[in-house]
């Protein structure tokens, strides 16, 4: 087993409830009334909590299991999920991705003490619930959809968004990816793609699934290495994929082949709606459930789904980028541009125009990327006040300026022109024979040691007149 570099007494999740009591013990966690609706105000009640607790949701609208919500809305939970400070959050990521752990097959698990094969009707067994106003009815938001290369048998996880129809149907948002290129062979041989559905996993499980990785490389090996331990895989009942066994729900099933119907539309993590559109369908065959399940849910466009997505590809992409550019020192996908469309890129400058090769780098990890701004190592770019402080003083356009147009970019970015866009560089990056003074930045010293506290006085602010002789 690969050996992994956690923060001292400190280890990593191995298990959803584990995280919940971790959560709990931190005040990360709200536990709600229970019969909240499922019909938006669960969605509005987590909402407004997102990004500051987590949220249980009892007997939602009279189901007797639970919805849970927000459980990997920070940065810094993500890093407290596996047992490393958020500065060392993308490094122990790339460790997983780059030391895979295989996954443990045992032959029986408690994601199959209760199992459901006759009459399926989803919305009655899960409670699913309608997130946004105009989404096209309940969605299964936060499953991950396992499937297997047809001609390998190597298995794949993704997240993908399922629209129940009704009875055992549902709508389901597949990309070009690995999932689209099994569903494309599947289709050429006139046969439907086997796929299981897992729901309520582990958060690192969960981030793991995200994981820009090689076609038949296994995301659950990932997550393997990030809990520092194998993930306990189970057979499926009606099929040959292995899942998670320690999950809390699972849907087993196939996406027909050669059949569309409509699905959506559905809140996005850009805060806007995937349109409505003809999409794949899914059947399933078998819904297998802990007899004390929990239903995770992520609210669309919500702190928890930008999240999900920006860890990995930051990841992914500094890996890449640091191949090419040993000087790059960090990168983040701003949460202003969706987690997706807007990179910061830190770097030690050594050479003039360097940063402008690495904006055309940055341009090339993945079609999402819309905007690139590189600045220096000074600059802490998950603040948003100092990249902006850093384009303000540091950039000119006539000389610092990248336009790059007709490129292939997100469709679900409403200003493509169906996937084909525009994207812009920044160069906020100081000159390498600039005088030192030029820009020197202003510093009070002893502010960040200074102890504030003790330098207040006893006396009530409201008696400040009574501090000074007039």
């Amino acid at each position: 087993m690969a050996s992994i570099s956690t923060e001292p007494g400190r280890k990593p999740v191995t298990t959803l409830r584990e995280w919940l009591d971790r959560l709990a013990a931190a005040d990360r966690l709200a536990l709600i009334q229970p019969g909240k609706s499922l019909q938006y105000e669960l969605a509005a009640i987590a909402s407004k909590l997102d990004g500051r607790q987590a949220t249980f949701f009892p007997a939602p609208g009279g189901h007797r299991i639970p919805v849970l919500s927000g459980i990997v809305s920070r940065r810094e939970w993500i890093a407290d999920a596996m047992g490393v400070p958020s500065s060392r959050l993308l490094q122990r990521y790339q460790e997983a991705v780059a030391q895979p752990v295989p996954c443990r097959e045992v032959g029986e698990a408690p994601v199959q003490e209760v199992v459901h094969r006759d009459d399926i009707d989803i919305g009655a067994l899960l409670p699913a619930p309608v997130h946004n106003e105009h989404d096209g009815g309940p969605y299964l938001t936060a499953g991950l959809l396992i499937s297997a290369n047809p001609n390998t048998g190597r298995q794949n996880v993704s997240i993908n968004r399922c629209h129940l129809k009704g009875g055992n149907r549902m709508g389901v948002s597949v990309s070009s990816r690995d999932t689209g290129t099994f569903l494309s062979l599947c289709e050429k041989a006139g046969k439907p793609l086997p796929i299981a559905i897992a729901i309520g996993v582990d958060p690192l499980t969960l981030m793991a699934s995200q994981a820009l990785v090689a076609m038949d490389q296994d995301e659950l090996e990932v997550a393997g290495a990030l809990r520092g331990e194998p993930v306990r895989v189970v057979k499926c009942l009606t099929n040959s994929l292995r899942v998670p066994a320690d999950a809390e729900i699972v849907l087993e099933g196939r996406i027909l082949p050669n059949v569309r119907e409509p699905e959506g539309p559905f809140g996005e993590f850009t805060q806007y709606y995937g349109p409505r559109g003809d999409r794949f369908v899914i059947e399933i065959d078998a819904i297998t459930h802990r007899s004390d399940a929990i239903f995770h849910t992520i609210i669309g466009g919500g702190t928890e789904h930008v999240l999900l997505g920006a860890v990995a590809r930051e990841a992914s992409f500094l890996t890449s980028m640091q191949r090419v550019f040993p000087n790059v020192t960090n990168l983040h996908l701003a949460p202003g541009g969706v987690g997706r469309y807007h990179l910061y890129v830190q770097m030690r400058k050594t050479h003039e125009g360097s940063a402008k090769n690495v904006i055309f780098s940055a341009f090339s990890m993945h079609h999402d990327v819309k905007q690139v701004i590189v600045v220096d190592e000074d600059i802490d770019i998950f603040d948003p006040q100092e990249v902006e402080w850093a384009v303000a003083t540091r950039f000119q356009a006539d000389r610092d300026l990248i336009v790059a147009a007709n490129c292939r970019s997100s469709r679900l970015d409403p200003t493509s022109r169906g996937g084909v866009g525009s994207k812009l560089g920044l160069d906020a990056t100081k000159p390498v024979d600039a005088p030192p003074e030029q820009f020197l930045r202003i510093g009070v010293p002893g502010r960040d040691t200074v102890d504030v506290d003790a330098a207040r006085s006893a006396t009530a602010p409201g008696a400040w007149r009574q501090t000074y002789s007039a």
